[in-house]
């Protein structure tokens, strides 16, 4: 006796079409007994379907059709042993752990003249054209990513930080790329960036979702704030690749001085954009996520936006 074999379907695949083998019954299109065979079926069986007519046969095609239908949807998504399917290959993100991923900092740091405001115009400048490239390259590897900038008149002074996560190896390659930008080395020689500095990556250590989080949060908020201010920062790249595009003269200059003067005009019409459309575009819906609910602001009284 011929001996046949086939890989199993995962059990929702039969309870799936159990159920609608039933269904298919109850409405009279196959037939109401079953025949089951060991090897190659017999010769002298009765048909298995009776005499229809050509709308029961056209019900049949359809019900047999969606059928093998959902056996290929469900036996695709399920994942099962040997003979079965095999499951999907987890994506480079899913496959490295937190134990595997470290937060790592790029810092830039500007010369601040102490009679002058800072130029946060260099700010877009280095997101634009030095970072920018390195998201795009490295987008697939960097779990989080997101943008600092700060300036006070303390040791730090006037800092752009570029802050992601990611593998020790995929950090030492961002940094190398980032050291080579052309852009960023006329801004050093040129003495506006004074300082550029990396962390080290031979050893990991903020290895944790909130461990560049505020610890004066809570820990569910330490833990989700870093998806947050990720798409509060590409939003903010998208609005300088939005607002660059716009130069009649086909995109950013190469040349330093008129590349100054561009991100200076690109920085006052983001600053524009704030300052007119940010209350609803930005403040307003971050609160309707809230359910409207107030907050208390750095005044320490209850406020809408």
């Amino acid at each position: 006796m011929a001996t046949y074999t086939t890989n199993r379907l995962p059990d929702q695949t039969l309870f799936i079409l159990t159920r609608m083998r039933k269904a298919c019954r109850g409405n009279g299109i196959l037939a109401k007994t079953t025949r089951s065979f060991c090897g190659a079926p017999p010769n002298n069986l009765p048909p298995l379907y009776p005499a229809r007519t050509k709308s029961s046969v056209a019900k049949a095609v359809s019900v047999v059709a969606l059928t093998v239908l959902a056996a290929v949807l469900l036996a695709g998504c399920a994942s099962v042993g040997p003979g079965g399917v095999l499951p999907v290959p987890p994506t480079a993100k899913e496959a490295t752990g937190p134990s595997q991923n470290g937060w790592w900092y790029a810092r830039f740091v500007m010369n601040w003249p102490a009679d002058k405001e800072p130029s946060w115009y260099i700010d877009p400048l280095l997101a634009h054209r030095v970072v920018s490239p390195v998201l795009d390259r490295y987008g697939n590897d960097i779990v989080l990513w997101r943008f600092h900038r700060r300036a006070a008149r303390d040791q730090a002074g006037h800092q752009f930080s570029f802050i992601f996560y990611a593998t020790p190896e995929t950090a030492r390659e961002v940094f190398a790329v980032l050291q080579a930008n052309a852009m960023l080395q006329d801004l050093k020689d040129r003495g506006v960036i004074v300082r550029v500095s990396c962390d080290d990556t031979t050893t990991i250590t903020r290895p944790n979702l909130e461990d560049t989080s505020d610890r004066t949060w809570s820990l569910p908020i330490q833990k989700s704030w870093p998806f947050y201010i990720m798409g509060v920062s590409e939003m903010w790249l998208n609005l300088i690749r939005e607002v660059a595009g716009q130069v009649p003269s086909g995109g950013p200059p190469s040349n330093l001085d008129d590349a100054l003067g561009f991100y200076r005009q690109v920085n006052a019409s983001i600053d524009q954009m704030w300052r007119d459309e940010g209350q609803h575009a930005f403040l307003h819906h971050l609160n309707a996520i809230f359910g409207y609910e107030p907050l208390m602001v750095r005044e320490k009284r209850p406020m809408n936006f």
